[in-house]
């Protein structure tokens, strides 16, 4: 029987049956997994202009080979990762009102802004935004679709409820919602919210969705 070394730059080479290869397609998830972690990594380390594949491949414990056969760049490994983001979305909170909506929606996304590797790569990326306008796309769509979904479905429930009149503006609302925090979370960047903060906000953005 015909042995042979493998070459597979996701494996360690083995001695292995020659067989019928699986295909160029069939990765393994663990590293894929390992990648994405890295890039995260490497992007608050170093920022978007000085990351490179094979400085994501070091700290992922892979070849450049196993990152060049998911990605063609690492502009494209980003935009897939900023896009899964949008993907996966937030928590649609359920508390029987709408503040106690709002409330729970802040604190999860104040949460997850305040994390230190969210906290340097969001800044960083925005940046790069504005010089490369498919990052600025990404960007949009994941920060727009993440926020928007959960946005639309507090204010259904929230009119079905009764709390506020039927029909109101849904762009003016996500406005409304998303835009305080991410002013003070992302923009200016506070590193500290003041104690009561997201409550009195929740109270605030309930009396302006009202008020529409």
């Amino acid at each position: 029987m015909l042995v042979r070394m493998t070459t597979n730059a996701d494996e360690p080479q083995t001695r292995v049956r020659r067989r019928t290869p699986a295909g160029a397609a069939v990765l393994r998830e663990d590293v894929t997994e390992a990648i994405r972690a890295a890039v995260f990594e490497e992007l608050a380390a170093v920022g978007y202009a000085r990351m490179s594949i094979e400085g994501i491949a070091r700290r992922a414990g892979v070849g450049k080979t196993a990152v060049y056969r998911r990605w063609r760049s690492k502009l494209h490994l980003v935009l897939d990762l900023v896009s899964a983001i949008a993907v996966q979305g937030l928590p649609v909170p359920e508390t029987g009102s709408l503040e106690g909506d709002l409330r729970l929606l802040y604190e999860v996304t104040s949460r997850a802004l305040r994390h230190p590797v969210a906290s340097q790569i969001i800044p960083d990326l925005q940046a790069e935004a504005a010089r490369n306008p498919d990052i600025a796309e990404a960007m949009q769509k994941a920060l727009r679709e993440g926020q928007e979904g959960v946005a639309i479905k507090i204010v259904a429930a929230a009119e079905q409820r009764g709390e506020i009149r039927q029909g109101i503006d849904e762009d003016l609302a996500l406005d409304l919602i998303s835009g305080p925090l991410y002013w003070r979370s992302v923009v200016v960047r506070s590193p500290r919210l003041p104690k009561g903060h997201l409550a009195s906000l929740a109270r605030a953005t309930t009396a302006a969705l009202k008020a529409l």
